[in-house]
């Protein structure tokens, strides 16, 4: 039994060996073009063009369909990486997860915002050097918010001569710089994703290790939940895609289709990936908001793009082009609403939805996501004991990582990790706040592994205009949202709700506001508002209305 322990223990240390390999024998790669086929210009893909009308395309010399006019969209880029790392729950309790962390956009992730960038900021390097927890042992500050990728580095070539020849940026990186600052910097939730439609959006996923589980040898993949992706191998889902080993990269492709509020997470043994940590949001930008003039024509010229096609005879609109029909089904996102209401874009108005009409029009936007935490099962698995699916038991109930009061604390929560840095680990307070008059989107999602959620808010109505990434709305046109105080979701949901601060509003603005003050967004669902079933917390936090 003594030469079982010791031939044990040896193992283990020969597993730590492994995880700590060095940075030589990674096989980290990056992956972010200036241009495509479908964006060829790499001067119009760092900012968002207006949108005109639907692309047109013509079959080039070598069969491909490439763009002709209205080139609309851009690219997108973001990097991740796979690892562990701790979370510090509202009652101090320091908690291991497995988790996504940022390696691209830093400075913005660490500010609650989208880590997706153009490739004109994903494809630069950084000047100085990387530290394990960056930007955290640095601040943002010295850190000279840096929100390229992570461990980018010039390729260098030798020419005929041999000689080297001037180095490019291709996709090469340090592996040194993506291991210290990815390693133990998981993030509850993951690192935010955004863009919009029309963009081609490439996502790198890192697999780092898990550092304090050197006996796993766990893949890692990205699913977009609900996400309408036309390819299996971007799916994320392993028994149809692919799985991206520890030491090792692999770049998503997506083309972006359809508006809404989704979210991702690793699709490896998901419902303890899930539990674990592995979630994050996603959310789509409708054309609606680069558009000017009246919704509704833009709505109707909208309808000639088949890949969002959704028209009825009668609509109206731009010709259709030679040989296609009326072929609406019921996977249509964005009909044309039953009544114009000669709504037009506005000045700082943006939408979650192509509409038409402005039903979903808001002024700021905060993604709120819902998550649970089983404190028993996350000791467990910083162990070597099998985890006790069957009773997996939620106790400390989470917006955006964080159990209240911690949910109103403004800017990133610090945790500090094995390794003895602080990081980063909880970006994105959950505290909303809105100029009376004015209406808040909340995109929510729920990834909880265990328990149906309900939040409730009194004294502002929600107005609920989507779910599921689907405008509410019949395939005849008539708009099915409403108006509650309360939402409930279980794992795998998502919604968008408007919280919406004037109560009598008019043609020429809003004439009754709510009161100024504090509100509360929370769940009546009394023992989730608690942090392990001690003191108050839970599922809650607040609406400043100023």
């Amino acid at each position: 039994m003594a030469s079982r322990k010791i031939g044990m223990y040896l193992f283990l240390v020969a597993l730590v060996g492994v995880a700590a390999l060095p940075a030589s024998a990674q096989s980290f790669r990056v992956q972010c073009p200036t241009s495509t086929l479908t964006h060829p210009n790499a001067a119009n893909n760092n900012s968002e063009p207006a949108y005109a009308g639907p692309t047109t395309f013509t079959t080039n010399s070598q069969g491909y369909q490439v763009p002709i006019a209205n080139v609309n969209g851009a690219i997108k880029c973001q990097q991740i990486s796979g690892g562990d790392g701790y979370a510090t729950m509202a009652d101090g309790t320091q908690t291991f997860m497995f988790s996504f962390g940022p390696l691209s956009g830093l400075a913005d992730i660490a500010n609650g915002l989208p880590g997706t960038e153009f490739p004109s900021v994903f494809n630069t390097m950084y000047s100085g050097t990387f530290h394990p927890g960056d930007p955290d042992t640095t601040g943002l500050a010295s850190f000279g918010n840096y929100n390229g990728a992570v461990g980018l580095a010039p390729d260098v070539y030798p020419d005929a001569a041999g000689n080297p020849l001037p180095g490019v940026i291709d996709g090469h990186v340090d592996p040194r710089q993506i291991m210290d600052v990815g390693v133990m910097n998981g993030n509850i939730p993951a690192p935010l994703m955004a863009f919009d439609e029309d963009d081609e959006f490439f996502l790198t996923l890192s697999n780092v290790g898990m550092i304090m589980r050197p006996d796993l040898f766990e893949q890692h993949t990205v699913h977009f939940h609900g996400y309408p992706n036309a390819s299996s191998v971007y799916d994320g889902v392993p028994d149809a895609s692919v799985a991206i080993n520890i030491g090792g990269s692999f770049t998503y492709y997506y083309l972006a289709p359809d508006a809404g509020t989704y979210f991702w997470h690793c699709h490896i043994t998901p419902p303890e990936h899930l539990q674990m940590g592995m979630v994050g949001q996603l959310y789509v930008r409708p054309r609606q908001n680069r558009v000017s003039g009246p919704l509704y024509a833009s709505l109707q010229t909208q309808q000639t793009d088949l890949r969002t096609a959704c028209r009825r005879p009668g609509d109206g609109g731009p010709a259709l082009p030679a040989g296609v029909t009326f072929a609406p089904d019921i996977l249509c996102s964005n009909p044309v609403p039953a009544i114009n209401t000669l709504a037009a874009s506005a000045v700082g108005v943006k939408y979650v939805y192509n509409d038409g009409d402005g039903v979903s029009a808001y002024e700021v936007e905060y993604p709120l996501q819902i998550h649970g935490f089983d404190p028993n099962f996350h000791f467990v698995g910083m162990t070597f004991n099998p985890e006790a699916f069957a009773q997996m038991k939620d106790k400390y109930f989470l917006l955006n990582g964080r159990s209240y009061p911690d949910t109103v604390t403004p800017g990133p929560l610090e945790a500090e990790s094995a390794d003895g840095t602080k990081h980063f680990s909880q970006p994105m307070p959950a505290i909303i706040n809105v100029k009376a008059g004015q209406r808040a989107l909340l995109r929510i999602a729920d990834l909880d592994v265990s328990e149906y959620q309900t939040l409730a808010s009194l004294g502002i109505p929600m107005h609920v205009v989507g779910y599921n990434a689907k405008l509410l709305r019949d395939q005849a046109g008539n708009n099915m949202d409403y108006y509650t105080n309360s939402i409930t979701l279980g794992g795998g949901e998502s919604l968008d709700a408007i919280l919406d601060t004037c109560l009598v509003r008019t043609a020429t603005g809003c004439t009754t506001a709510v009161p100024v003050g504090t509100y509360y967004l929370y769940t009546p669902n009394l023992d989730h508002l608690s942090n392990d079933a001690e003191n108050f917390g839970g599922l809650m936090t607040e609406v400043h209305v100023n």
